[in-house]
């Protein structure tokens, strides 16, 4: 096949992935399929001209993302009834793909299968519910501003979801294989190892315990299966308010050991997932947040984030992320709005040395569905003004998705547009 038959393939691919649900399958039941998914893309440039540059310290930290993404995503795809049995148990189908680049143009982004799976839902013995296996995303709460999956269960395996008859709360347990692949030894080709991971999760959810108030908990046991690799655990607690200020209030406590911290897993070391079964007991992970999102009005709205995060290991020594930081939204009219963020970071380094430092701010006029935080599509024009210290300078180069445009300088500015949506 020559390359550009390769390309007109991939680009081909989420068409021919629609098409399939709903046609393909519209034999199985008369119900609508419903799409669904997440966009964003933009372009911008820097005080250093070129590409737009984004302020992160990088590491086990995460960045204030309006007007500082420097990527392009795409996810979507269908959710569809596929069949019903007599006694009212649903049988759904949900097919996703996903493009990411690490740039302002998707241009040669290689599609890929995000979601593949089947649910049976409405089962009696389950006391009302859902039976599913394939490949999904599975209990991926975010704090908003940061694009920091606090904990994320994605993955391949099966399980049960909000299963009744277990107190108050909702019952879950699911049983993934994660680094399903084995290490082959290049001169002799025979197996080596493998770092092939079972991952079983637990999860009791919608505890009622004040008014408008729940806790959610998930606990993880991760089994490596490879030869000297290492067991690993992980345990979160969730306190979620409802009705605040015309929206939520989030409170975390989350302890991670081993693999159970994420730390050498899927994208930015989550916790929920596993991580390198290399890692011993002695490497841990603890964090601690608030991330609040308020709707006074009509009009106003804003999202505050205060968070801790402590890793230590005995080969690295303790590294602890601090950050505090609120994007405040006013709707003028009822499809424009004016945004700001502020985000201010500190880093500990192991060594002793001088903590990293930075602080975001970002001025962005929008168009918009509508005047609720929440509303989407929305249509950015931004100015992001960065500034750091002399001991984040290395890691701002680092992580710059234009490179190391700013050398020895402490300071940067970003402008450009860009979409974001959901649906």
């Amino acid at each position: 096949m020559t390359k550009a038959v390769s390309r007109a393939a991939l680009k081909a691919l989420p068409l021919a992935i629609s098409l399939t649900l709903s046609a393909g399958l519209a034999h199985a039941s008369d119900a609508e399929g419903e799409f669904h998914g997440y966009l964003r893309a933009g372009v911008g440039s820097s005080s250093e001209k070129g590409p737009q540059s984004c302020y992160d310290l990088g590491g086990n930290t995460m960045k204030y993302r309006l007007g500082n993404e420097c990527d392009s995503y795409f996810e979507g795809g269908y959710t569809k009834e596929l069949a019903k049995s007599d006694n009212g148990v649903s049988w759904v189908g949900t097919l996703w793909i996903d493009a990411y680049k690490n740039g302002s143009d998707f241009g040669n982004a290689k599609p890929e299968i995000a979601k593949a799976y089947v649910e049976a839902k409405g089962l009696d013995f389950l006391n009302g519910g859902t039976a599913w296996i394939g490949k999904r995303y599975y209990f991926r709460p975010d704090i908003h501003m940061l694009d920091l999956q606090y904990i994320n269960l994605n993955g391949t395996g099966g399980g049960f979801d909000k299963v009744g008859g277990f107190g108050p709360g909702k019952l879950g347990y699911a049983v993934f294989k994660d680094n399903d692949t084995n290490e082959i030894d290049a001169t002799t080709g025979k197996v080596k190892n493998t770092p092939a991971a079972v991952r079983q999760n637990f999860i009791y959810e919608g505890v009622p315990v004040n008014e408008n108030g729940s806790v959610d908990m998930a606990f993880t046991l991760i089994s490596a299966q490879g030869d000297n690799r290492h067991n690993g655990w992980q345990f979160s607690v969730f306190h979620k308010q409802d009705k605040v200020f015309g929206g939520a209030n989030t409170f975390g406590i989350q302890y991670g050991v081993g693999p159970g911290t994420g730390i050498g897993g899927p994208c930015c070391d989550r916790i929920g997932s596993s991580g390198s079964t290399t890692l011993g007991s002695d490497v841990t992970r603890l964090r601690i947040f608030d991330n609040l999102v308020i709707q006074p009005t009509a009009q106003f709205s804003t999202e505050f984030i205060a968070l801790m995060q402590r890793d230590k290991s005995d080969a690295q020594g303790s590294s602890t992320w601090t950050t505090l930081g609120a994007r405040p939204v006013y709707a003028l009219t009822k499809n424009f709005k004016l945004q700001a963020e502020v985000g201010t970071s500190r880093v500990t380094q192991p060594n002793g040395g001088d903590a990293l430092r930075l602080t975001k701010l970002t001025f962005a006029p929008t168009l918009s569905m509508g005047e609720g935080y929440w509303s989407r599509p929305e249509l950015r024009a931004f100015v992001t003004y960065g500034k750091w210290n002399d001991a984040a300078t290395a890691a701002v180069n680092a992580s710059n998705n234009s490179g190391p445009v700013y050398g020895t300088k402490t300071s940067g500015t970003s402008v450009g547009i860009q979409l974001e949506t959901w649906f």
